[in-house]
C-alpha cells in the first residue's frame, strides 16, 4: 500500500483553531517537522484540509 509524506512547511499559528488540530492529529508538531503516513481516505482528508501549510509526497 502506498504511503504519504507529509511535511508542514508554514505555521499553524493565525489559522483557525480547527486547522491547528488538524496538524496536531497528523503528528506535526513545528516547520520542517515530516510524517508518513498510509494512503488512507481519512489522512486524505485532513491533508486537504491543511493543504496551504503541508506539501504531500507520495512514497512506497
Amino acid at each position: 500500500m502506498a504511503k504519504l509524506k507529509v511535511t508542514q512547511i508554514k505555521s499553524g499559528i493565525g489559522g483557525k483553531q480547527y486547522q491547528r488540530d488538524t496538524l496536531r492529529s497528523l503528528g506535526l508538531k513545528r516547520i520542517g517537522d515530516t510524517v508518513v503516513k498510509e494512503d488512507r481516505p481519512e489522512f486524505r482528508g485532513m491533508v486537504r484540509t491543511v493543504a496551504h501549510l503541508v506539501t504531500v509526497e507520495e512514497v512506497d
